[in-house]
């Protein structure tokens, strides 16, 4: 298979794949596991399925027909790929060192305008069905059930830090809150801030720089510094939407459990990283993916 349809059919090139494969082999993922006297299925193999399932909406018994193995087959080695891969989500999103940070804070400048940026932040809605414990939960204002995923993202729109989990009617700031990059901001912050919307606007976010609300009274000034920050703070918004978009399982998970919401979520995100760069150009939105309609501020 030449390297544009695999690309167009895997969402990863072959270099990467490759990589993914020595990472996976690293954790010994393929050792060890027969099941009914059958010979185990082999980690290239597997890792297909996974990349397939991530990046469509295909059924376990679709997914089993297009690569010649049983659905229970097919199930087991996904849930195989997915699980390891989510214990190396360190080595794919990490806090960027001092030496990044200052990168970051640069390019931001460039882009926005504003000293001191070294990411932004925001939430998306992942939908799932409504779960059987604490449904009420998971329904969000739209009207549908979700879990809540919240991002920073760097300059190019990596995630430096993720939390997946809270039902759907949480608030982004109640979520941020909640989250362990909280209890530990003011280390990993230092003297820099991050760009945010109208939600984290308050005295527990000192390191949000946020808009300024518009009550229609505006002066010149405010409405010039709201732009600057919504220039810097679209980043985000497009990184959620190139993860949909590429990754199409996580538009819309049903049928499936919690654990694995949020572990597919990670998954995503992980596979987002390491898909950016100067050549992930999406072939329908070459200008870059717009975020999906069920995203919109919590």
């Amino acid at each position: 298979m030449d390297e544009h349809t695999f690309r167009r059919h895997l969402r990863v090139t072959w270099a990467q794949f490759d990589f993914l494969v020595i990472k996976l082999e690293q954790q010994r993922l393929n050792q060890g596991h027969h099941f009914g006297g059958l010979p185990d299925v082999p980690l290239h193999k597997k890792l297909l399925m996974f990349l397939w399932y991530m990046g469509n909406q295909n059924s376990f018994r679709e997914i089993s027909d297009r690569f010649d193995v049983s659905p229970s087959t097919a199930h087991r080695a996904i849930l195989d790929v997915l699980g390891t891969l989510c214990s190396l989500t360190s080595s794919f999103i990490a806090w960027p060192n001092h030496c990044e940070k200052r990168v970051s804070a640069a390019a931001f400048a460039r882009v926005c305008g504003i000293n001191g940026i070294i990411g932004a932040i925001d939430g998306c809605h992942i939908k799932i069905q409504r779960p059987i414990i604490r449904g009420a939960d998971y329904l969000n204002r739209k009207g549908f059930y979700s879990v809540l995923l919240q991002g920073i993202v760097d300059e190019k729109g990596r995630f430096q830090d993720i939390f997946v989990g809270p039902p759907g009617k949480v608030h982004d700031a109640r979520m941020l809150r909640s989250s362990n990059f909280y209890r530990t901001w003011e280390e990993k912050m230092e003297d820099y801030q991050l760009l945010g919307d109208t939600a984290y606007i308050g005295n527990a976010y000192p390191f949000v720089v946020t808009p300024k609300r518009d009550n229609g009274a505006l002066t010149a000034e405010e409405q010039a510094g709201n732009v600057q920050i919504s220039r810097g703070r679209v980043i985000v918004e497009q990184a959620f939407g190139r993860v949909k978009c590429k990754w199409r399982r996580v538009r819309d998970l049903q049928n499936t459990r919690l654990d694995i919401i949020v572990m597919v979520t990670i998954a995503a995100c992980i596979l987002h990283n390491l898909c950016t760069g100067s050549f992930d150009v999406c072939e329908d939105h070459p200008q870059g993916c717009p975020r999906q309609a069920d995203d919109d501020n919590m």
